[in-house]
């Protein structure tokens, strides 16, 4: 066996025995690309904030907050805003903490209630004198705490507390 040449080692037609040439395909439409993905989320994420905000419009808590400055710039005497306020609180606690816990309570058990869930404004005497003047006996009106009390219970934001 003599050394092989070029020549003598490769057939003439080698080219020809080789497999035909493949382009590269061409790249798909799926999966896409992160910032095709970003693009197609966001209207959805719009679409959700929009929806997040509607909702909170007509939450327990905003509608309570319109009422009570409704009753604020409406009330032309202390017993009408006593009465209001009175009337607002029951509603606002009955919706949100139920009727058993709110029903059965009355004068300081009542005051005692709002002013442990937010209506500290409301506590003692400010909110004995609330109650006196809502079901019509004369009473000493302090507008500014009873509303401020109002509002410290409607906003307060410990609702997942059902004590």
């Amino acid at each position: 066996m003599g050394a092989l040449t070029p020549s003598s080692a490769v057939p003439p037609a080698w080219l020809d025995q080789l497999a035909p040439a493949h382009a590269v395909a061409p790249p798909g439409i799926w999966p896409l690309a992160p910032g095709w993905w970003l693009l197609i989320g966001l209207p959805f994420l719009a679409a959700a904030l929009i929806y997040a905000w509607r909702r909170y419009r007509r939450s327990l808590r905003h509608l309570a907050l319109n009422e009570l400055r409704r009753i604020d710039s409406g009330a032309a005497h202390d017993t009408a805003l006593a009465r209001d306020l009175e009337n607002l609180l029951r509603r606002f606690a009955v919706a949100r903490y139920g009727r058993g816990p709110v029903a059965r309570l009355n004068g300081d058990e009542w005051i005692a209630f709002v002013a442990a869930r937010g209506g500290s404004a409301l506590a003692g005497d400010s909110g004995r004198e609330l109650l006196r003047a809502a079901y019509g006996t004369r009473a000493r009106a302090d507008r500014a705490q009873w509303l401020r009390g109002a509002r410290g219970f409607i906003r307060n934001r410990a609702f997942g507390k059902h004590t």
